[in-house]
């Protein structure tokens, strides 16, 4: 339900090609703030196609889309950026820096206060970490390390591509309580996932992808 806000995702079909083979044939598409969307589908079928056209990382070949108020044709892409958080299969740090450099690098960058860094790696469990080098994380603690780079920036739209893929038992029971909270903040949160969201807490929007297009979609 809208409850007269704007959507922070507008799509109408919205067409993605890639030396012209359509990664996205036609996408039409409404998200609000404080939803969660989970979009599963068999590989090729458009996931991460559509989750790089919401972060401004591939472009818009015909049709609208407005991502956060910005056009996705001819708005400033710096912009978008700046309040989409994107984690896809590998998250983009720097590997010789520890968890806590990585963050105040990130910190730096997006105009925000040093001060948060110890309480965003204590809300993903890595505070005994904190000083290990990247390369030294596992791949689930990498995770962590991506959902707290989220976190600090306080993106309005987060963007997971396969967040499951590296999580045990207790990552996943993480994972989706964050998730819990960070809808509840009011943030819009779009999942590609193989597997279904096993928290009570979470009610997602799910959608189904073929052949670039949303063939599915249960409120």
């Amino acid at each position: 339900m809208s409850n007269g806000a704007s959507p922070v995702v507008a799509l109408h079909d919205a067409v993605v090609l890639s030396s012209g083979f359509p990664l996205l044939s036609g996408v039409d598409l409404d998200l609000w703030p404080g939803s969660l969307s989970v979009i599963s589908g068999a590989n090729g079928a458009g996931k991460t196609s559509l989750l790089r056209l919401l972060a401004g990382l591939d472009t818009l070949t015909t049709g609208s889309g407005t991502v956060a108020g910005i056009d996705l044709r001819d708005g400033d892409r710096r912009l978008l950026r700046r309040r989409v958080g994107w984690l896809g299969h590998e998250g983009s740090f720097y590997d010789d820096l520890s968890v806590r450099e990585n963050l105040a690098f990130a910190a730096k960058a997006l105009e925000r206060p040093l001060n948060e860094i110890d309480a965003v790696v204590a809300r993903v469990g890595l505070e005994h970490r904190v000083d290990t080098a990247a390369k030294q994380l596992s791949a689930g603690q990498r995770r962590r390390l991506g959902l707290a780079w989220l976190l600090l920036r306080r993106a309005e739209l987060w963007l997971l591509d396969e967040p499951y893929a590296t999580l045990d038992d207790d990552g996943r029971t993480f994972f989706d309580a964050l998730l819990a909270d960070v809808v509840a903040s009011g943030a819009t949160v779009v999942v590609s996932a193989h597997d279904p969201l096993r928290s009570d807490a979470l009610h997602p929007r799910a959608l189904v992808m073929a052949g670039g297009r949303i063939v599915g979609d249960t409120p």
